[in-house]
């Protein structure tokens, strides 16, 4: 059989495969990513079924899928938002980095792998996945609750983080030397900044290059900018991730969300392929011996998640089953995990991160939206009447 037309056959295949992966994850109400993982995992070397031609399809998707990802990001904030959360929230943003980041180093340098998988363990554990808390909020109706500004603002704060934490771990990981790695980090920050003035003072004039008129045009030039910026930002040794981020900045109003509205079904094609090629570059038979550190690494991550949550909810005026709904729902880790742990084993960083980061998010993704039901629950509403009364009746007088 010709390449071409095998391409054509395990390409189809599998994204029908896909789909109906995803109508029963919407069907027993789990994000569809573990499934995706999964699906990668079966059809990738040492699977059941490995792909023989479609796996340079897949590694290329996934990179469009990162850059995707990252500029419909930028396009659901704007410049004066940004700010605004950053006044508001940065002293839970360094609280969700310290309880969130630091047991990922720790757990990579207690394991043996060095420094830089240690850097690049931080970052899988400490960001929460976007889209799946998103979603949680959605299904179950939480959009409007007082609690969800505050998980809003904790992932705009890792948002904005992961602008500068992605430059300096490219730096770190292809081993520059600390001269070059500075300059590559002090790009990134000045292009970040740069961006973000002229983005407040000439978003308008930016976004009058596109026609909210022509959706088909509309659509081709962002994804064409997009994919340009983030080109030479490559080249710049930046992150093409970060570029693309920043070209959502800049685009502000109307256009930015009829933009958002033809870029979405684009994102969530190649951000399913990204995950699928995370699990096509992952053997199964290693995640077994880092089964258990991943469900450990899992656990202790949920705890301080949660943590995370309750501390920025009180600070709030939040009350107790809302520090606890907050606190709950950050627990997924996704899409930016799988991009941090790609990247750093790319570059030939310790080769078990990428079978312990697929273990790590499948445990987050499918605990998640189970644990963010629990404040829902009768019995737990009676235990917190109980011990909120309790502490009532001890409290002095």
């Amino acid at each position: 059989m010709h390449g071409s037309t095998l391409l054509l056959i395990e390409v189809g295949a599998l994204l029908l495969v896909l789909s109906l992966l995803g109508r029963v994850s919407n069907r027993i109400g789990i994000s569809p990513i573990p499934l995706y993982l999964i699906a990668g995992l079966v059809l990738g070397n040492g699977g059941f079924l490995p792909l023989t031609e479609a796996s340079e399809f897949f590694e290329i998707g996934s990179q469009i899928g990162v850059i995707l990802l990252l500029v419909m990001l930028g396009l659901e904030y704007s410049p004066a938002e940004l700010i605004t959360s950053l006044k508001q929230s940065r002293l839970a943003g360094v609280i969700d980095g310290l309880l969130n980041a630091v047991p990922g180093a720790a757990f990579a340098l207690i394991l043996g792998w060095g420094p830089v998988a240690a850097l690049a363990l931080a970052g899988i554990t400490w960001v929460s996945s976007s889209g799946v808390v998103a979603k949680i909020l959605r299904d179950l109706g939480r959009l409007g609750n007082r609690e969800t500004p505050v998980v809003l603002s904790i992932l705009v704060m890792e948002d904005l983080a992961m602008a500068f934490y992605l430059p300096i771990l490219s730096a770190v990981v292809i081993g520059e030397a600390l001269l070059n790695a500075s300059i590559t980090v002090a790009i990134a920050v000045a292009a970040v900044l740069v961006i973000l003035v002229v983005a407040l003072r000439f978003g308008k004039q930016i976004s009058r290059i596109f026609s909210v008129h022509h959706l088909e045009s509309l659509l081709l030039g962002v994804l064409g900018l997009t994919m340009l910026v983030a080109g030479v930002a490559e080249q710049l040794n930046v992150s093409a991730a970060v570029g693309a981020f920043l070209v959502g900045i800049a685009i502000s109003g109307r256009v930015a969300a009829e933009a958002e509205h033809v870029l979405s079904p684009l994102r969530d094609l190649f951000a399913a392929i990204l995950f699928v090629f995370f699990g096509l570059s992952t053997n199964p038979a290693d995640i077994v011996p880092v089964l258990l550190p991943a469900a450990i690494l899992a656990a202790l991550t949920i705890v301080t998640k949660t943590l995370t949550g309750w501390i920025a909810a009180r600070s709030a005026g939040i009350g107790i089953p809302g520090r606890w709904r907050t606190g709950l729902v950050l627990v997924p880790r996704g899409e930016f995990s799988i991009v941090i742990a790609g990247l750093a084993v790319s570059a030939g960083v310790e080769p078990r991160l990428a079978p312990l980061a697929t273990a790590y998010v499948l445990i987050t993704v499918v605990a998640g939206p189970l644990l963010a039901r629990i404040p829902d629950a009768g019995w737990f509403k009676t235990a917190v009447r109980h011990v909120s009364a309790r502490r009532q009746q001890v409290a002095p007088s």
